[in-house]
């Protein structure tokens, strides 16, 4: 539970409670693993003769209580507040203090103590005040966390969340063809590899290689779907729990990350919309906070920010009032629907007008803004106050941090508080690595840290905003419920986009990843993290493994008994299996920088080798209030930090220097080294131990806008499968990376290879889908002629194939359409952005050179969808349009030749145009890309399309070019014998 600070019972699920009537210590179990067991459930225990430990088998006898408070802070079982005291005391663990990391120069008080020690001390502080219950004088005042607990309100006890299995009428059908269709695989290449052509045994070899390929590649995409499941959330138990009326809501707190960079590339009205629909999302004022990144330090961005801050003081308090959705009110006033049905209050058609008339005003001046920006005066922008604007020089600028709400008198028309907004755009300066998005995006969990503290954290892109403003509490239901989020460390939601036909040309909406790919890995240890619309556990953020750790293989015990016996062979270990098992679990905390459970299981000794190794500032930087802020597990900004000394303090993480020789980008936060740094941060946390869920509300939680042309599409998916290639080229590759400790799991592992290894595919595709060409040009084929048997096990696989889909789409309830268009971006995305991502990412991984390929827009109609139809030439479109027209001429050169060489060559010839009508008809929508609107196929594009296949088959009947010797002077004697 995010909000309370006393751990549940693993086997009742109540809280364990306190130790004594004073309620100055959570009760404990056991002092040497810390096992969360409540006083009941431990006698239960002991009466049933089970007095050891279900964790790690140390007696109960230990823990029954003859050990007194003071006993356990010097002994094994001390926590972490006791073990800064001892630190500071014994100097086993010297902390160096930066003058830089603090606003006041000082590094000591007025009294001489420390002011690290002074925070630290104020923490604990604050934590046993938030533990121990408050005694009245006439009755006891028992904790809120308690009190939720508690059996006066029933209703309280409901779960939060449910899985919902699928049918196994529908998965056991699914499961049973995926291993029909492994054994049929088998029998094929073994039918493939021992009938090889010998006409044409470089197309064979070319064509089983391919083939092999492929099979990896379905197993890798197909086995993390073994288990797919479905879940369900219950906000009304939500509310029941953690909102009491005439009590303060228990809800956690929600930072919200908003990133944008270029304004002129991004409009500002649509990151208007998304900051507008955070603003006015279903959750207490008190407990969201919005920060938006300014990458680029555009004085646009800033000013539009600000116009928006004010058009928030009417707009939320209309949506809250009138339960709108969307709360983007570009979006809400745009939609087609009777906007008066379910609406009974008579003032809310003449709000409405009104609303819609003030959102047209803000429009307008959003489009001022913007106009004026078009061009930048040669002196560089300036402020309204006459003082030249900071970001003027976009690569060299200071911090810039600004709170437009959320400080005092920031209230709506109605006078409600409204939610915090800030601007923030880091520091950069020449010579320093910027790391793009993800080093942002560090920025801002590090400004939030100290301004607000949240323990959740939810990002979206600038073009991302709340669909459904629930969305927020759809998530709490998995982080706060005390069984389920313990270990989370983010919940993801499906993307879902506007803007995009009906037909979905170019598979923008990714509707097979979204709703069948995610439900299967949810079902295993989580969804990858896919860059938007996610909401982070942010302990996790910070390198922390999970509460729970995984119980250890017996290899690591083996690795480190080997290794023992190897530099001490006359020696023989005298320590028990315990405390190889803690020397294991604690060398495999390098993963980690730290638990903040795990290292209660430590003594004085161990807790100190632990912290030197690894401490605070050497991961986190010089800040001390940031630091103190990691410690904080359930938020909260620290009482003893200077409120107006905040605001510099966030200056100073932003510093463009903060993340040097830190941890930063390695093993905290967003993790840098790919494009694509979502898929490498999810994949840490879930290397680590963490688990993820994926959230499917019934109203899409989140929308966006998505490239629906062509050459923006294929560039699109360039930058995702060169990000891939990266960190297939980099130490995290799941190849390798991740083995130590078992955390990860197998399913897990091949869906994250599988997701940086399918650029890769994209070399035997391009191969594959030129054979059945070179087959119709040269008269040769792959397949010899085919037995009985060979004919059944091809259908069979055909079945099997057909058998697999139908069965995924039955479960998942994805429309066949959505499925045949994934399948057909597969091939044409396939042959052009991954293959060039591949050669991108080598270039520059391996010989420091970036390639870039540039797109030229052209005007786009003005009719809805009319961005379909733009026309963009890029280097991309260059090997499938090649690859199309090969296939082309090769159907036309084929029944050319059929027609002249008589009855009995159109058997073959029906097998080769087979395979090569098959890479045409995946390539339509890609034919239909280059051909712009439907009706208006440009004319010279139909003129060379005719001209090119006219004078390739006269040719062809000619002159053979694929001829051989001995054929071409048999001809030529038959030719002379018959006087031609």
């Amino acid at each position: 539970m995010m909000n309370s600070g006393v751990p549940f019972c693993s086997i009742c699920g109540e809280p364990v409670g306190f130790s004594s009537a004073s309620g100055d210590e959570v009760f404990t179990a056991c002092h040497s693993c810390n096992y969360p067991l409540c006083r009941a459930c431990l006698d239960e225990e002991l009466r049933e003769g089970r007095d050891c430990c279900l964790r790690c088998d140390e007696p109960y006898v230990h823990a029954i209580g003859k050990v007194s408070h003071k006993e356990r802070d010097s002994g094994g079982g001390g926590t972490m507040a006791s073990y800064f005291d001892d630190d500071q005391n014994s100097g086993t663990h010297a902390r160096n203090i930066s003058s830089l990391s603090m606003t006041e120069s000082e590094l000591n008080d007025a009294s001489g103590n420390p002011i690290w020690r002074n925070r630290v001390a104020s923490w604990k502080e604050m934590k046993n005040k938030k533990i121990a219950p408050k005694k009245a004088v006439k009755e006891t005042r028992i904790p809120s966390e308690q009190q939720m607990e508690s059996k006066e309100y029933p209703e309280a006890e409901q779960p939060l969340s449910a899985i919902i299995q699928i049918s196994p009428n529908k998965l056991t059908p699914y499961r049973t063809v995926i291993i029909m269709r492994l054994m049929i695989l088998g029998l094929f290449f073994h039918y493939r590899i021992t009938n090889p052509v010998d006409s044409a045994y470089g197309l064979w070899l070319t064509s089983v290689i391919c083939e092999i390929w492929f099979a990896l590649s379905w197993v890798l995409d197909q086995f993390p779907k073994w288990s797919p499941i479905n879940r369900e959330t219950y906000i009304d138990s939500l509310s029941s729990r953690y909102e009491r009326e005439g009590e303060p809501s228990g809800l956690a707190a929600v930072d919200f990350f908003v990133s944008t960079v270029d304004p002129l590339k991004e409009p500002p009205l649509i990151t208007a919309n998304t900051v507008l629909s955070i603003l006015a999302v279903d959750y207490p004022v008190e407990k969201v906070s919005c920060y938006v990144s300014d990458d680029g330090a555009a004085m646009l961005t800033f000013e539009a920010l600000a116009e928006t801050a004010d058009f928030a003081r009417k707009w939320v308090p209309f949506c809250k009032k009138y339960l709108i959705e969307p709360r983007a009110p570009e979006f809400y006033f745009s939609q087609k629907f009777d906007y008066l049905k379910d609406k009974v209050q008579p003032s809310f058609v003449k709000e409405r007008r009104a609303m819609k008339r003030d959102y047209g005003e803000f429009k307008v001046r959003i489009n001022a803004l913007v106009a004026k920006a078009q061009k930048t005066p040669e002196e560089g922008w300036v402020m309204q106050d006459g003082t030249p604007w900071p970001g003027n020089n976009t690569r060299d600028h200071p911090g810039m941090i600004q709170v437009f709400l959320g400080n005092t008198g920031a209230h709506d028309v109605e006078g409600n508080e409204l939610p915090r907004l800030v601007y923030v755009s880091r520091e950069k300066r020449p010579g320093y690595q910027h790391h793009k998005k993800a080093g942002a995006m560090n920025a801002l969990v590090r400004v939030s840290a100290v301004l607000t503290n949240a323990p959740c954290i939810l990002n979206l892109d600038c073009d991302h905003y709340v669909n459904n403003s629930k969305a927020v509490r759809e998530s709490m239901c998995f982080m706060m419920d005390p069984q389920v989020g313990r270990d989370v460390c983010y919940i993801q939601f499906p993307q879902r986009f506007d803007g995009i036909d009906r037909s979905d040309r170019y598979a923008n909406r990714n509707i097979v990843f979204f709703d069948i790919n995610m439900k299967g890995l949810d079902g295993i240890q989580g969804p990858v993290y896919v860059g938007t619309g996610c909401v982070f556990n942010r302990q996790a953020l910070y390198g922390y493994g999970p509460p729970s750790l995984p119980v250890l293989p017996k290899s690591s015990f083996c690795s480190w008994c080997c290794s023992c016996c190897c530099c001490c062979s006359s020696k023989k270990d005298s320590r028990d299996k315990n405390e190889i098992y803690k020397d294991s679990r604690r060398e495999d905390l390098n993963a980690a920088i730290f638990n903040l459970r795990e290292i209660d299981n430590y003594d004085d000794y161990e807790r100190s080798l632990l912290m030197s190794q690894m401490s605070f500032e050497k991961s986190f930087g010089l800040s001390a209030v940031f630091i103190e802020s990691t410690l904080m597990e359930y938020g909260g900004v620290p009482e003893s930090v200077n409120p107006s000394a905040l605001i510099n303090e966030a200056i100073h993480v932003i510093s463009c220097g903060y993340e040097e020789k830190t941890e930063w980008g390695k093993e905290i936060g967003w993790i840098y080294g790919s494009v694509t740094e979502d898929i490498l941060t999810g994949f840490k946390m879930h290397c680590r131990g963490w688990r993820s869920i994926y959230c499917m509300p019934l109203r899409p939680a989140f929308k966006g806008s998505a490239p629906i042309n062509l050459s923006d599409r294929l560039h699109q998916v360039l930058r995702w499968a060169l990000g891939s290639v990266e960190i297939f080229l980099s130490r995290h590759c799941p190849l390798w990376y991740g083995y130590g400790g078992g955390r990860l799991k197998w399913l897990q592992r091949l869906a994250y290879i599988n997701t940086i290894v399918y650029p890769f595919t994209s070399l035997p595709l391009i191969a594959y889908c030129s054979l059945p060409a070179i087959c119709l040009l040269t008269g040769k084929f792959i397949i010899p002629t085919l037995s009985n048997v060979a004919s059944m096990l091809f259908l069979a696989l055909f079945i099997s194939i057909i058998l697999t889909s139908v069965l995924e789409l039955r479960w998942s309830g994805v429309g066949i359409e959505d499925w045949w268009r994934n399948e057909q971006f597969w091939v044409i995305g396939g042959i052009s952005a991954h293959l060039f991502a591949v050669f991108q990412g080598f270039l520059k991984m391996l010989a420091g050179v970036d390639t870039n390929f540039t797109v030229t827009a052209k005007a786009s109609d003005d009719a809805e969808f009319g961005e379909l139809y733009v026309f963009k030439w890029t280097t991309l479109l260059i090997a499938p349009t090649t690859l199309l027209i090969v296939n082309l001429v090769g159907v036309v050169a084929g029944f050319s030749d059929a027609l002249n060489s008589g009855y009995e060559a159109w058997g073959p010839l029906f097998g080769k145009v087979f395979f090569s009508l098959w890479v045409i008809l995946h390539l339509y929508p890609f034919l239909k890309g280059l051909m712009g609107r439907q009706n208006r196929t440009p004319t010279i594009v139909v003129l060379w399309s005719v001209l090119l296949a006219s004078v390739f088959s006269l040719l062809w009947v000619k002159v053979d070019p694929f001829l051989s010797n001995s054929n071409a002077t048999s001809a030529s004697q038959v030719c002379d014998s018959i006087d031609c």
